[in-house]
C-alpha cells in the first residue's frame, strides 16, 4: 500500500506531471490517504473560505474546496486502527520525536500500522520515524 502525504496530494490536485506519472506506472492498486491527510486539506480549503474577504475570492475559494471534496471522493482514506493508536502512543512518547509535528506523527502511525509506503516531499521529518517506509515522487 502507498499512501500519499498532504504535500503529494496538493501536488497531485495541481496536476503535477511527476506525480500522475509515478500513480500511471505503480504495481500497486492500494493507494489512498490518511484521515489526517484528508483533514488537513479540508481544513486548509475552509480556512481559506473562512478568510476570504471579497465575492470574488468567496467564489474562488467555495470553488477549491468543492474540487478537493471531488478529488478526495476518488481517494481511498485509511482511518484509524487501534494498531495505529498504539504506534501513535508509542512514538508520541519517543524524546527524539518530540519536535515532531503531531499531524507528522499520526500520519506516520497509521502508515507503520498499514505496512504502508509513505509518499512524501517531507523526507527529512519522516526520516525519524524507524521502520517508517518512504519515497519522494517529487525531488527523485
Amino acid at each position: 500500500m502507498h499512501l500519499l502525504d498532504t504535500n503529494i496530494v496538493t501536488a497531485l490536485y495541481a496536476g503535477d506531471e511527476r506525480v500522475i506519472r509515478r500513480l500511471q506506472t505503480l504495481d500497486d492498486p492500494q493507494v489512498g490517504i490518511t484521515i489526517i491527510t484528508k483533514a488537513e486539506l479540508l481544513r486548509g480549503r475552509i480556512d481559506y473560505l473562512l478568510k476570504a474577504t471579497n465575492g470574488e475570492s468567496l467564489l474562488r475559494a467555495q470553488f477549491l474546496l468543492t474540487q478537493t471534496e471531488q478529488l478526495l471522493d476518488t481517494l481511498r482514506i485509511i482511518p484509524f486502527e487501534q494498531s495505529a493508536i498504539v504506534l501513535f502512543e508509542t512514538l508520541k512518547s519517543q524524546r527524539s520525536l518530540r519536535k515532531m509535528g503531531r499531524s507528522d506523527l499520526l500520519i506516520s502511525s497509521i502508515a507503520l500500522a498499514n505496512r504502508a509506503t509513505l509518499v512524501t516531499r517531507n523526507l527529512k521529518d519522516f526520516r525519524q520515524v524507524a521502520n517508517l517506509k518512504l519515497v519522494n515522487w517529487l525531488d527523485s
